[in-house]
């Protein structure tokens, strides 16, 4: 089958991002890893960015020993100099900057009280995640408004939906990230970049297992087992396809978008189910 400019269906759906350039911040493992490997099998050239230097180069040399078609460069996403030499050396080497996917972040600490929590932790939770997505979209756009085009990502939670379930400083950043992917949509959209972010259901990716002190194996059954959607589990190839989608010309009007992929976990309020439950028992007794 072909399409109207005579090129093969097959073909064209096989390369969705034939030509483009993309960065992916965090890109050495989880959700970053999994996208990175997915956009060069989709003819991206990508650059990996991260501060996991071993891993970075691994992924790199499994993807592609020819180095070809993927890189990778240093970058720690809260200094504003490594993230303008990334976007500068991406330039140097590829000439354009089509997508850049700010997908770097941490949860910090777990389970601590607003009264409890470490200023620290809480700043560096900030730093990496809100000010690391701003310079990543700052001087991505630098080079994208002169182009009048080009896609900026964000990874978001959802924890930017619902409360409760994650720290607080994790939680305020993932909201502030859907605020800086509104405001940015409107103030970028007049020169023809989109820009969206996409909010995940918990995954058992190297962050959060080692966050929660759990085997990735048991905590994908507790997700699996708190989930809306049965029959199926929520992995990082989920995520990275929907980067996929968002960064693709197939989403060529989507701007603005919070893409929630949780299985409509966010759709849901257990608590007085759970609470029946709890009276129900004790009655029981």
């Amino acid at each position: 089958m072909s399409t109207s400019d005579g090129t093969l269906y097959g073909a064209s759906i096989a390369k969705r991002l034939h030509g483009k350039v993309a960065i992916i911040t965090g890109g050495a493992s989880g959700i970053g890893e999994s996208t990175a490997r997915l956009f060069v099998r989709h003819g991206a050239k990508v650059v990996i960015a991260d501060i996991q230097d071993d891993l970075g180069q691994s992924v790199c040399k499994d993807v592609d020993p020819a180095g070809q078609t993927i890189c990778y460069i240093h970058c720690d996403v809260t200094k504003e100099a490594d993230v303008e030499n990334l976007v500068g050396s991406t330039m140097v080497k590829y000439g354009k900057l089509d997508i850049m996917y700010n997908n770097a972040g941490i949860s910090g600490e777990l389970g601590s009280s607003v009264a409890d929590t470490n200023f620290e932790d809480f700043k560096r939770v900030l730093d990496v995640n809100v000010l690391g997505s701003f310079l990543g979209a700052k001087h991505a756009a630098r080079v994208m408004i002169p182009a009048k085009k080009g896609c900026i990502l964000f990874t978001s939670s959802v924890a930017s939906i619902i409360a409760g379930e994650t720290p607080n400083a994790y939680t305020t950043s993932k909201h502030a990230i859907v605020g800086l992917t509104k405001n940015l949509c409107v103030e970028l959209g007049q020169y023809g970049i989109r820009v969206n972010c996409i909010s995940p259901f918990a995954l058992a990716t190297p962050l959060l297992t080692a966050a929660v002190n759990m085997k990735p194996s048991t905590l994908e059954a507790a997700v699996y087992e708190s989930a809306v959607l049965k029959g199926t589990l929520i992995t990082v190839e989920d995520i990275s396809e929907a980067a996929l989608y968002l960064s693709s010309e197939e989403s060529k009007y989507v701007s603005g978008l919070n893409l929630v992929v949780d299985g409509g976990y966010t759709t849901s309020n257990p608590t007085l189910s759970m609470s029946l439950s709890k009276f129900e028992v004790e009655l029981a007794n």
